[in-house]
């Protein structure tokens, strides 16, 4: 169980009111009441999942109102009998922060409760957020909403040349720069220069699977960087340039280490492929400036070029 007195330089007033002291935030006065973006609602505290934006209903209460928790152990139910009445109110089993009440009265055609929830307890995660807050497991809950979009996430030395080469690319869709691979909590650039983080300079491809595929896209990857130096690319020297891929599922690792294995039986190279592969990891987005940087500064530093083959 969490120290609530600790968290409160980092809740707002309001939000350690409601999730440490069972308080009730304003009806019709909240962040979620009316919210209507998809993705995931997540525990302010622990950064767990608790309810996903399809189980939401407008139950004209002033709260964000869910059908159901995103899974049986997401939350724990709790006799209240506060305020001279019987409720049953809903904690959050990960950090056992209060979120709000489960109620009988839901649509009938629904399974008939209504999570009656404070948006004070949460925090909204959208679509194209989950996997950069490794929460990629449950990006088959939103098939429809998705509709054929999948990521990657690859490392191949300084971010901004990886990223100027495959934007051109038909079928891809997006792209961010930032770093992965290491267990430093919010990495930033002046730290993991020095290639003391174990973080790698990556790019998060996000792309459509009906235009190009996630085999296509290594292939690609292989033939704008130099993947037999290790932790080097061109003169950028250090683990933070090294050539990494990042796999989600067993597929993906399977196709990285066949896209590996096509490479070096090609003979292009005189040494063999050093390139990383590993399971996906948490991406940390770049500071703002890095983002799109060759676009904004077309006559920046770029070591990056298409080989042939």
């Amino acid at each position: 169980m969490n120290n609530f007195e600790s968290l409160k330089k980092d809740l707002s007033e309001l939000q350690f009111k409601v999730l440490c002291q069972s308080g009730t935030e304003p009806a019709f006065q909240n962040e979620y009441w009316n919210h209507k973006e998809v993705g995931l609602y997540v525990d302010r505290i622990s950064g767990v999942p608790l309810f996903r934006s399809s189980d939401k209903y407008d139950s004209h209460s002033g709260w964000p109102s869910f059908i159901k928790p995103i899974g049986a152990s997401a939350v724990t139910e709790h006799t209240d009998t506060n305020h001279g009445m019987v409720r049953v109110e809903v904690k959050s089993h990960s950090s056992q922060g209060h979120l709000g009440h489960v109620f009988d009265d839901g649509p009938t055609d629904r399974g008939g409760l209504r999570y009656c929830i404070n948006s004070a307890s949460l925090k909204f995660v959208a679509l194209e957020e989950l996997v950069q807050l490794g929460l990629q497991d449950h990006l088959p809950e939103f098939q429809n909403e998705l509709a054929g979009a999948d990521w990657a996430l690859l490392g191949a030395g300084c971010f901004w040349g990886v990223e100027e080469l495959l934007r051109k690319i038909p079928g891809i869709l997006d792209i961010d720069v930032g770093y992965a691979g290491g267990e430093m909590r919010s990495p930033t650039y002046e730290v993991v220069k020095k290639g003391t983080t174990q973080h790698a300079e990556v790019v998060l491809i996000k792309y459509q699977s009906s235009l190009i595929n996630y085999s296509q896209i290594l292939d690609l990857f292989f033939k704008l960087h130099d993947p037999t130096t290790k932790d080097r690319q061109a003169g950028d020297v250090g683990t933070q340039y090294r050539s990494c891929i990042f796999y989600k599922t067993e597929g993906e690792r399977d196709a990285a280490q066949a896209a590996i294995a096509r490479v070096n039986q090609s003979g292009k190279w005189q040494s063999p492929v050093v390139t990383e592969v590993s399971k996906w990891t948490r991406f940390w987005k770049a500071e703002d400036y890095h983002q799109d940087y060759l676009q904004k500064n077309p006559s920046g530093y770029m070591c990056h070029y298409w080989r042939e083959g």
